[in-house]
Order: C-alpha cells, then sequence, then structure tokens
C-alpha cells in the first residue's frame, strides 16, 4: 500500500512566550502544500527476523534508518498493537530535509495513518493525533491535512477556511540545514500582536505588510542567502513572501498570471505549484 505524504507552509509565525516545559508557545497558520514524498508498506515474508525493514531513495533524508521518523511511528505503534506484522518500508523523499516544510513530521504522521488502515487498527483521527504528537509537534497537524490555526507547541489545532489554491505558489529552498535550536535563540517573545488567525482573513495582497514570520530576522542574519531569496521573490513579482518555519525554505505567492523569471543558483531546491 502506497501514501503521498505531504507538506506545509506556515502563514505568519509568532513566538509568544517560554514555557515552563522549556518549550515555547506560538501561533501560525498551517496550510498543506502539494509536494509530496511517497511512502509504502507492505508485509514482509515469514522468514524475516525484524520487525521492520526500511529504505529510501530520492533526496538524502540525513538521518539513519534507525533514527528516521517513520520508523519510530512504527514501533510506536508496534507497542501498542503487538500484533502488528514485520513490515518492509520504503521512503522516496522529495520534500527537503530541515527546511521549515515539516517533510518529516508528514512522513510520520502518514505512517501512522497508513499502519491504520492496512492492518485495521481502527483508530479514530483523535487517537492518532495523540500518537503523532509523540513524534513532533507539528506531526497532529498532517492527521488533518487542511488549513489550521496552531497555537501551544503547535499541536493545538483550529481548522480555518483560509485558501491560496487560486495563485501560483513558489517554494525556493538554498540547501541550508536551519537548526531549530538556534533559530528559537534569536527569538524576542512577543504575545502582545493580532493573531495570524485574523490576519490571514485580509486579502493576500495586504499580507506583506502584516503577517510576519518572527525566525526570519534570526535567521537572515544568519544566512544572508534566505533574505536574498525573500527579496528576488518580490522583485519577480510576488505578491506575498515569508520564510516557513524556522527555515531555510522561503516561499512567494504569485498571481497566476505571472511567469517569474527566477535566476537562482543551480544547487537550490525550485519548486512551481
Amino acid at each position: 500500500m502506497i501514501i503521498f505524504p505531504n507538506c506545509k507552509i506556515n502563514l505568519g509565525l509568532h513566538i509568544l512566550q517560554k514555557r515552563a516545559d522549556g518549550f515555547h508557545n506560538l501561533e501560525t497558520v498551517f496550510y498543506p502544500v502539494p509536494l509530496q514524498d511517497g511512502l509504502e508498506i507492505i508485509t514482509a515474508d515469514s522468514s524475516i527476523k525484524e520487525s521492520i525493514q526500511f529504505s529510501t531513495s530520492g533526496l538524502n533524508i540525513g538521518t539513519s534508518h534507525q533514527d528516521n521518523i517513520c520508523v519510530k511511528a512504527f514501533l510506536l505503534l508496534k507497542k501498542e498493537f503487538p500484533h502488528l506484522p514485520p513490515i518492509q518500508m520504503h521512503l522516496h523523499k522529495v520534500i527537503p530535509s530541515g527546511a521549515g516544510l515539516g517533510g518529516g513530521s508528514a512522513d510520520a504522521a502518514f505512517t501512522l495513518m497508513l499502519l491504520n488502515e492496512k492492518y485495521n487498527l481502527g483508530l479514530s483521527n483523535e487517537q492518532l493525533m495523540r500518537f503523532a504528537l509523540q513524534l513532533g509537534s507539528d506531526c497532529p497537524f498532517f492527521i488533518l491535512n487542511t488549513p489550521c490555526f496552531a497555537t501551544g507547541r503547535g499541536e493545538q489545532l483550529k481548522p480555518v477556511s483560509v485558501n491560496i489554491s487560486g495563485y501560483r505558489l513558489i517554494l525556493v529552498n538554498p540547501k541550508i540545514h536551519i537548526s531549530t535550536a538556534e533559530a528559537f535563540s534569536k527569538i524576542t517573545p512577543n504575545n502582545d500582536r493580532t493573531s495570524p488567525e485574523l490576519l490571514v482573513n485580509l486579502p493576500v495582497s495586504q499580507w506583506k505588510d502584516v503577517l510576519h514570520n518572527d525566525f526570519e530576522n534570526g535567521v537572515f542574519k544568519l544566512h544572508p542567502e534566505t533574505k536574498k531569496i525573500k527579496e528576488q521573490l518580490y522583485e519577480t513579482g510576488a505578491i506575498y513572501a515569508s520564510m516557513s518555519g524556522s527555515g531555510s525554505t522561503v516561499y512567494g505567492i504569485f498571481d497566476k498570471s505571472i511567469q517569474p523569471q527566477l535566476n537562482f543558483p543551480p544547487h537550490y531546491f525550485v519548486k512551481s505549484i
């Protein structure tokens, strides 16, 4: 059985305050984007002794197989459902890793959903979201996989009606891995602002001046290439441009009538959707 995990972008991202548990409270709008990995799970031959055999293709995932989040998702369910048979899992990676697009979180969430469907585990979305949260703060979003206003660590989700499918979306990733811890270290929390939940109700043409990602200033200073990407997207006609998550992907929203003439280095990942 094959499934296709998609990524997300953040429409605004506010860091509100640091919590007693070391995490930060934030608010953002998660928006699903149809750039997809491929994930296949089959039941392994009865002669296989390991509970899971994992393989990959496509982009480098940057972790050992035993540390991969898809493997962790399987082992999490295996504890709850010991009758799960040995499996072979293959992940074809298209979404850049460590890029602010939530690709790994999506892979984990879709692993849970695929196992639930393939082996008739009977888990509800609410139960799947509880398992997903054990794997990452934004993993539960991909169980719902619809535009959501996210609060808390990103796990408290409320569907919203924002829709940018009528626009051209361009993702640009300079192949720089941004440390989330480093990105947070440059943040000055601020909980006295208009929420992204309200701001995304404004016309997209008004987002440029009001809808911000708090990670941008720090990441732009550390990695000026990311700032240049945003500037070029605006120079070539973007209505709105922003970094996604803690970076390093920057996206631009364009009118579909515009075919921007982009001139990024050849090693950059550039995708028009």
